[in-house]
């Protein structure tokens, strides 16, 4: 009986040693794109320890663009999924299209103080794009006021934010989180459905910090097997930052217009009809609305004539509609309440420099 009880015990001893360590194991990334979304962000398991920390588990890697989209100023912590032994096939023109499975994961947020991070941030919404067995299809999970978890929603929501900007000045915004149908208008591609359209390898081509060391984003993504069939880096294309002066106005103009309105304003997107193309490859004058009447007249237009009259900018739509906050004027029609004023002067200084003239009929 003695033997017995003590055999017990030891068994018991382990039991409690091994499973401490049991539960300090992070589960696996639950991502499962044959069933619907899952209610809670924290159900993907796709972040370890406090969910709003952002830690990415493994298998999530983290990445980060040259140019980013305006969004009222809200800050992005990005992540990008691939499935174990699935791969990445390189694009040079056009976002990298994950295999069936994967999924890219962007957290909107905004720092208490954009001058110093480490004051604390405030996650607003996590948006998912998910490459499921019938294309692509984009979830929104809106974080709860605790910061403890994220819950999915269709209908969009708007989110009171203030915080001390770059210049010490106290700034705040009805964020607007978008709805489903929201997503689809940036996200259409004609013809094909929804798409990626940030990570290209153009503004993908920089180095980040990973965990074990800062490396360029292309290289890293060929040598943990994810991506296929890319060259090195450094004979890839690279976008301008629109942010660093030091670069040519020309491409950080191009740039700018790139990341906040060639997702619509391109022969493939959804304001194809409007003959204003803005990619950044794009060399026709009249496609990238130099000289070129809109299609539609009407309250857009601010009663001017031409999308970009070169050297006058405010006799330009472009920079018209660009300094709107009105609903039924501005561009981009969504994701932005607020006129990002930094934009707004960059693509002025590209206006006026331009040299040339527009002839009436």
């Amino acid at each position: 009986m003695k033997k017995t009880f003590a055999l017990f015990a030891f068994i018991s001893s382990l039991f409690f040693i091994v499973l401490p360590s049991c539960k300090q194991m992070p589960s696996t990334i639950a991502l499962d794109v044959s069933v619907k979304p899952k209610e809670y962000l924290s159900q993907y398991n796709f972040f370890i320890g406090d969910i709003k920390s952002l830690i990415p588990n493994e298998g999530l890697l983290p990445y980060d663009l040259i140019s980013t989209l305006f969004t009222d100023y809200a800050h992005k912590a990005r992540f990008v999924y691939v499935p174990e032994g699935l791969q990445v096939t390189y694009n040079d023109k056009e976002a990298l299209n994950l295999p069936v499975g994967g999924c890219y994961i962007k957290n909107f947020y905004y720092p208490n103080d954009f001058r110093d991070e480490s004051k604390g941030r405030k996650i607003i919404e996590t948006r998912l794009l998910v490459h499921g067995e019938n294309g692509w299809d984009a979830f929104t999970y809106i974080w709860n006021d605790e910061q403890t978890d994220a819950k999915f929603e269709v209908a969009g929501d708007i989110k009171k934010v203030s915080w001390i900007h770059n210049d010490g000045s106290k700034r705040e915004v009805d964020y607007i989180v978008p709805n489903k149908n929201q997503c689809k208008g940036c996200h259409w591609e004609n013809n094909i459905g929804i798409m990626p359209i940030g990570p290209k390898v153009k503004n993908l081509n920089r180095e980040i910090a990973y965990a074990d060391g800062t490396k360029n984003q292309i290289d890293k993504w060929t040598e943990l097997g994810m991506l296929k069939g890319a060259p090195k880096s450094t004979d890839c294309a690279k976008m301008a930052n629109y942010n660093d002066k030091a670069e040519s106005l020309d491409l950080r103009a191009k740039a700018y217009l790139e990341v906040n309105c060639a997702h619509c304003h391109r022969s493939s997107g959804p304001a194809y009809t409007s003959g204003l193309y803005v990619d950044y490859y794009q060399e026709n004058p009249e496609h990238r609305g130099i000289c070129k009447s809109p299609v539609a007249a009407g309250k857009g237009t601010g009663g001017l004539l031409m999308d970009v009259v070169p050297g006058k900018p405010d006799e330009s739509i472009m920079i018209y509609r660009m300094e709107s906050d009105d609903a039924g004027i501005k561009m981009p029609e969504v994701g932005r309440s607020l006129v990002h004023k930094e934009g707004v002067a960059l693509i002025r200084e590209w206006i006026s420099a331009m040299k040339g003239d527009c002839k009436l009929n």
